[in-house]
């Protein structure tokens, strides 16, 4: 298992994040093909798609499009500088399947977190999540690019039926050196506020209840982390497993950066 964060603490503006990641292969797959961002500002987790097409690739050019947002100072227009990101990576995703033909069909999802000026802005491809737990309640930040979510919007499939559809790994969007459009918002942040971010093992394995649960009763971030990647192995863990928990505290309580920064 690869774990990210034991500790980190850094500034951002009059709030601070501490955050904790890590990583697993499941217990069915052999290989990770997922990849993570966690930084002083940025967060992310990409997921790779296309299996023996390289979708670790993928992640990992994904991942590190995203890596300079850490540095530096924190952007004024942050929904351009990870719109300009993503596009980056899918540019580089293209660029590596030109020079490496046995890649295609390669492509990840990404989902990622930048926070600057007070607030978070959430961009979006694919089916890895983004949850808040504010004030006791979680709410799930993102809509999945999947096609039952398209169902069940239709009202063609209930949430019950999804681990049973034939058709539920399929993702609708996704960065595959095509062009697409991350979805983008912007919310203000609070003191208290605890972000998760992971890839869609956590969810597909993971009743949403005992989600919500961790995330209320896990602890510091470290502890939450690892009561996250419990719950997922104990649900048979059947893909990659990637977990971020950052939370939002007063900056006066902390000063400067600790701890070890790293990508998956």
């Amino acid at each position: 298992m690869d774990t990210g964060f034991r500790h980190l603490a850094c500034f951002l503006s009059m709030v601070t994040l501490r955050i904790a990641a890590s990583s697993h292969p499941g217990l069915i797959r052999e290989h990770n093909e997922d990849a993570y961002v966690a930084g002083r500002r940025l967060v992310a987790v990409a997921d790779g798609v296309g299996g023996e097409a390289a979708g670790e690739v993928a992640s990992a050019l994904t991942a590190s499009a995203l890596e300079p947002l850490n540095k530096g100072r924190p952007p004024r227009e942050p929904m351009e500088v990870l719109r300009a990101a993503i596009e980056e990576a899918s540019r580089d995703i293209k660029r590596s399947i030109v020079n490496n033909p046995e890649q295609h069909g390669m492509a990840t999802t990404v989902t990622a977190l930048l926070f600057a000026n007070e607030s978070v802005t959430i961009a979006h491809v694919g089916d890895s999540r983004a949850y808040l737990l504010r004030d006791g309640e979680m709410s799930q930040l993102t809509r999945d690019d999947t096609y039952v979510q398209v169902l069940i919007e239709q009202g063609s499939l209930t949430e019950n039926e999804i681990s049973s559809h034939p058709y539920r790994s399929m993702v609708t969007r996704v960065v595959s050196g095509q062009p697409v459009e991350a979805k983008l918002s912007t919310r203000p942040v609070q003191v208290g506020d605890r972000y998760l971010i992971c890839s869609d093992g956590l969810p597909d394995a993971t009743d949403a209840d005992d989600i919500a649960a961790a995330l209320r009763d896990g602890g510091e971030p470290q502890g939450c982390v690892d009561r996250l990647m419990e719950l997922a192995m104990a649900g048979g863990a059947p893909d990659n497993v990637t977990v971020i928990v950052a939370d939002v505290v007063d900056s006066g309580r902390r000063r400067g950066i600790r701890g070890l920064l790293r990508r998956g």
